[in-house]
């Protein structure tokens, strides 16, 4: 463990730490941040009655449009010369959600992603190549600073260039690969396809550190397959600070919440009220520490659950699942909630289908239709049709069967669907064009 204290700390203990940091950081931002004093006051809440966890319910929470309607920066709770760096989200559907950290938040942000590194057995003797990309997004800084903190060899490499990635992975002997999920497969697809003959073991890779996006159980085989690696998933979200919020261990079950830096919540997504341990929801964070921007109540939107289980990696840490999908994500067909990681789980399931889809959802009439296109591999594509049609059947019937929609399924010839050198653009709404 990068940092045995924390990471094993007494559940009680743990509590005690957080409730203190919580008083502060609610204070924090209620004294210099207007919004969240319009909000708390509205609520009828002061942060002075804040005794117990109990009284987070009577705080309003903190939405992705509160950022978007106080950019650039008015949920600073600083002086902008205490600022050392912002991220940003692209803003493709109104303003962009920015966020700052000053340098002790920047100090936080690297511990944090240290400690996730070293809880899937990266070390100082490591060489992390770095395939996030950098710039106003998270991921690219978030695990340099983190790798560097460790202590390994860092390669900042950024996302793109496949042929120098896989050169730079040669010639520096990099061990580690950090990057999307869906970048790791199209690394896997350009050797598969342009290196004929290429032994994955010539490489000293060994480890794939991968987050920013959904991904499920299958698709994580399938990467540890092609590419000869384990994989693991980290997770975070800009708004709360980046990657590192919360990371598996070395059990690949469950991803441990950093909770001296991060209280979490489950409520139900509908109604806002927090649900128990074990079930379901939409995860609301607060941050402990953070000074820039203090995320008091944060809806997330990233469904998933929060339990304990004694993991055999000796952290005490709270867990969540692997996210599943998002609420805001989710797709509604015909009155059946569907999330794009459930129509990957029943595609992954099937010999012959590579991991690259597209969901196109359509209205037609009053009616909405969905059309799952994926890609075949060439065995499958040059087979004769009668095969061909019978997989596109089976596919069609396990749909029905696990998801309850009736969906058209179109098999692709390899290569048609377009790739991604970061997050993949896997569900096209045409009901919102």
């Amino acid at each position: 463990m990068f940092n045995r204290e924390i990471e094993s700390m007494p559940a009680e203990k743990m509590k005690e730490l957080q409730l203190g940091r919580l008083k502060w950081s609610i204070r924090h931002a209620y004294d210099n941040v207007p919004l969240y004093k319009k909000k708390f006051d509205a609520a009828g809440f002061h942060p002075d009655q804040f005794k117990s966890f109990d009284d987070m319910k009577r705080i309003p929470f903190l939405t992705k449009q509160d950022m978007r309607d106080n950019y650039p920066f008015g949920l600073f709770a600083v002086p902008l010369s205490k600022v050392v760096r912002v991220h940003a989200s692209s803003g493709t559907t109104g303003n962009a959600t920015v966020v700052g950290l000053t340098k002790n938040d920047v100090n936080t942000f690297a511990e944090i992603v240290a400690r996730s590194l070293a809880s899937y057995g990266v070390s100082e003797n490591d060489i992390v190549q770095n395939a996030y990309g950098y710039g106003l997004f998270t991921g690219g800084l978030g695990l340099h600073y983190g790798s560097e903190k460790l202590g390994a060899l860092t390669i900042p490499m950024s996302g793109g260039n496949t042929p120098r990635q896989l050169m730079l992975m040669r010639d520096f002997g990099t061990t580690v690969l950090c990057s999307t999920p869906s970048y790791a497969l199209n690394i896997a697809d350009y050797i598969e396809h342009n290196m004929p003959g290429f032994d994955m073991k010539s490489l000293k890779l060994k480890i794939g550190v991968f987050g920013a996006e959904p991904w499920t159980e299958e698709m994580r085989k399938e990467i540890e397959r092609r590419l000869k690696i384990d994989a693991y998933d980290i997770y975070g979200l800009s708004e709360v600070m980046g990657p590192g919020v919360s990371a598996e261990c070395s059990e690949k079950h469950g991803l441990h919440v950093f909770e001296d830096f991060f209280y979490v919540e489950i409520i139900d997504p509908d109604t806002g009220e927090i649900l128990p341990e074990g079930e379901k929801g939409e995860i609301v964070y607060t941050s402990l520490t953070k000074e820039a921007f203090p995320g008091i109540r944060y809806r997330s939107r990233d469904i998933t659950m929060l339990y304990h289980d004694n993991c055999k990696c000796g952290r005490t840490l709270v867990k969540m699942d692997k996210v599943s999908g998002r609420s805001d994500d989710m797709l509604i067909i015909r009155g059946v909630n569907v999330f794009p990681s459930q129509i990957e789980s029943v595609l992954m399931g099937f010999e012959g289908v590579e991991p690259h889809y597209q969901i196109v959802v359509d209205r037609k009439g009053s009616m909405d239709d969905i059309e799952v296109m994926v890609e075949i591999n060439e065995k499958i594509f040059s087979d004769e049709i009668k095969i061909m049609s019978n997989l596109s059947k089976n596919i069609a019937d396990r749909f029905r069967s696990a998801l309850g929609i009736n969906a058209k399924i179109t098999l692709a010839e390899p290569h048609s669907i377009p790739r991604s050198e970061g997050k993949a653009v896997r569900v096209i709404d045409k009901r919102k064009i």
